[in-house]
């Protein structure tokens, strides 16, 4: 597959790239903790079928030291026992947040309060804010089928 767009080649193109990529830093640098970040962010791209996004925040958490079982069990967190309450609820917000379409209403009241029972309130920020980066993320890789299959872990932490 080869990509519709490059981002980086024009100057319109490279400058919206730029700014894009420096609120995931500042969302990467939040109070959250990075292994909900990976966890959440791989869990969005999944449902969302970014292919290019699913491979980054899997080698990405795989280099940080996540274990592969968690990693291969994120699709189906619901039925597997290595997800502790916390992060369980931020794959629920991050499944409601991202199946906007599909809940009329978005995130229940429900959910929100089981996120907000485990997170403060700048990591509730972070979170939705995250939840929605990755939404865009997913978005502008598939639209302009961005391949999978060769990224290399850290080439957005500079």
């Amino acid at each position: 597959m080869e990509a519709r767009l490059d981002y980086f080649a024009t100057p319109t193109a490279g400058r919206i790239a730029k700014h894009f990529v420096a609120a995931g830093r500042e969302i990467k640098e939040s109070p959250l903790p990075a292994a909900v970040q990976e966890l959440v962010a791989l869990r969005v791209s999944q449902i969302n079928a970014c292919a290019v996004c699913v491979e980054m925040h899997t080698k990405e958490a795989a280099a940080a030291g996540e274990s592969a079982v968690r990693l291969n069990l994120v699709a189906t967190w619901r039925e597997a026992t290595v997800f502790t309450e916390a992060e369980r609820a931020a794959l629920e917000l991050a499944e409601e947040g991202t199946r906007i379409a599909d809940a009329a209403g978005g995130v229940s009241d429900e959910v929100w309060e089981r996120a907000a029972k485990h997170y403060a309130e700048e990591e509730l920020i972070s979170l939705v804010s995250l939840v929605a980066f990755m939404n865009t993320a997913n978005r502008l890789n598939v639209i302009t089928r961005q391949p999978a299959g060769s990224y290399e872990v850290g080439r957005f932490q500079h």
